[in-house]
C-alpha cells in the first residue's frame, strides 16, 4: 500500500479477500483502528453457531493487530479454535485506517454517525488531499457531511484534491475556466484539446468553457461564482455572541432556579459557551497534538447533544 494515499483503497479489496494463511490465534492483538465503543455479542453468538465458511479476517503484518473481522476472531476464541485463516497487509497506519474504514462499509457492522464522522476527521488529517466525495464513500457519509467536517484553515491551503477516480484535480477551477474563456477569445477556432492543453485544464472542462461561450454563458459556473462571492461578516461573528447576559437572564428566571433539572441545565449552560471567536482559536492553539482527536470527538459529541436538545425545544426531534 501507497503511503502518499492516492491508490484507492478499494483498488486493494479484491486482491486481499481470499488469500489467507492460517495463524495461530494466540499471536494476533485486538483492533486498534476502529471507534466502535464495544462488539456485539449477539453477532459473535451467531457468527460461534454459524455453519457457513467465514472469510479470512485481514491483519495488518507490521503490528498484527485485526484490521478487518473482530467479531470472527471472537467467535473463533469461543468455539475454542487455535487457528484461524488470516490476510496479511502491508502499509502505514494512515492507509490501514482507510482500508479498515472500507472494509467496515462494505460488510461489517454499521458503525454510529458519530463514529462516521470522527473516521472521516481523522482521514481528512492524514490524507488533506482527497476530495469530500472521495472521503464520503469511504465512510459512508455524504460530501456535504464531509464538506461541513473539513477545517477551512486546512482546506484553504490545498490547490489540488484527488478525486475518486484516483485523478487529481484543482480544488478551485476558476482560474482554469478564465484561461480557457481567454484562449478561446483570441482563437475560437482552436480544439479543446488545444485548449484543455494550454489552459492546464481537462478536455471536459474545456469543451464545457467553449459550450458555455457559444450559448452567451459565462465560463464560469453561478456555483462557482457563489463561492468565490465573499459573504459579509456580522459582528457577533466577529466576536462571538454575549453569552454571559443570556446566562445571567436565565440564572435569574425562578422557573430555571427553584428545580433540581432547572439548575442542571444552568450548570450546563454555564460550562457550554467556549467564549469569543479568538478565545476558541487560543483553545484550538493550545491543545496538545496526542489530545486532539479525542477533543475533536468530545466537541462535536457535545454539539450534537446540545442540537438534539434544541430540536426538541423547538419542536423538531427528528429521534
Amino acid at each position: 500500500m501507497s503511503n502518499s494515499g492516492d491508490e484507492e483503497m478499494t483498488s486493494i479489496l479484491p486482491k486481499a479477500i481470499g488469500k489467507g494463511e492460517r495463524v495461530p490465534i494466540g499471536s494476533l492483538f485486538p483492533s486498534q483502528q476502529l471507534l466502535r465503543s464495544g462488539e456485539s455479542t449477539e453477532h459473535i453468538r451467531a457468527l460461534v453457531e454459524t455453519e457457513e465458511v467465514l472469510p479470512p479476517i485481514v491483519v495488518h503484518r507490521e503490528t498484527r493487530r485485526v484490521i478487518d473481522g473482530m467479531h470472527r476472531l471472537q467467535a473463533a476464541r469461543f468455539r475454542g479454535d487455535e487457528w484461524i485463516e488470516v490476510v496479511f497487509i502491508d502499509g502505514a497506519s494512515a492507509d490501514v485506517f482507510v482500508l479498515a474504514v472500507e472494509l467496515n462499509r462494505a460488510h461489517g457492522l454499521p458503525l454510529t454517525m458519530a463514529e462516521r464522522k470522527s473516521a472521516a476527521a481523522r482521514i481528512m488529517d492524514s490524507h488533506p488531499h482527497w476530495s469530500d466525495r472521495k472521503i464520503a464513500r469511504t465512510t459512508g457519509l455524504a460530501a456535504s457531511t464531509v464538506a461541513s467536517l473539513r477545517s477551512p484553515s486546512i482546506a484553504g491551503t490545498l490547490e489540488r484534491r484527488t478525486g475518486q477516480d484516483g485523478r487529481t484535480r484543482p480544488k478551485d477551477g476558476t482560474e482554469g475556466r478564465r484561461r480557457a474563456s481567454d484562449l478561446l477569445a483570441q482563437n475560437p477556432n482552436a480544439s479543446v484539446r488545444e485548449v484543455a492543453k494550454a489552459a492546464r485544464i481537462s478536455v471536459g472542462t474545456a469543451s464545457n468553457v467553449r459550450a458555455r461561450l457559444r450559448r452567451g454563458e459565462p465560463a464560469i459556473t453561478a456555483l462557482q461564482q457563489a463561492a468565490l462571492t465573499p459573504r459579509p461578516v456580522s459582528a457577533t461573528q466577529r466576536t462571538g455572541p454575549d453569552y454571559s447576559r443570556v446566562l445571567q437572564s436565565l440564572r435569574n428566571n425562578p422557573s430555571l432556579r427553584f428545580n433540581d433539572v432547572g439548575r442542571h441545565l444552568l450548570r450546563l449552560l454555564g460550562g457550554a459557551a467556549p467564549g469569543s471567536v479568538e478565545q476558541i482559536a487560543q483553545i484550538a492553539d493550545s491543545v496538545p497534538e496526542h489530545c486532539r482527536v479525542m477533543v475533536i470527538d468530545m466537541a462535536r459529541e457535545c454539539a450534537a447533544a446540545w442540537q438534539h436538545l434544541a430540536d426538541r425545544l423547538a419542536g423538531r426531534d427528528t429521534a
